[in-house]
């Protein structure tokens, strides 16, 4: 379950911060299997927020067709 209430920037933040210590291999079992548990939780908050911007983009560029699609540069 994701948590809505924390900020993308932080969310993100946390994530980046708990896949450098598990990268770091130092921490023992237990303490890496929170960890991982915590950052699924995370990247899942930060792919809520971005759904979320994604759904406000596509309502603000919807024209009289439909949904204006362009590439990002």
């Amino acid at each position: 379950m994701s948590d809505p209430d924390i900020p993308f920037e932080e969310a993100l933040a946390q994530l980046e911060d708990k896949v450098r210590t598990l990268e770091g291999g130092e921490v023992p079992l237990d303490e890496a299997l929170r960890l991982f548990e915590d950052g699924v939780k995370l990247a899942r908050t930060c792919h809520a927020h971005l759904d979320a911007a994604e759904q406000r983009v596509a309502v603000l560029t919807r024209g009289a067709e439909g949904v204006d699609e362009a590439p990002l540069e």
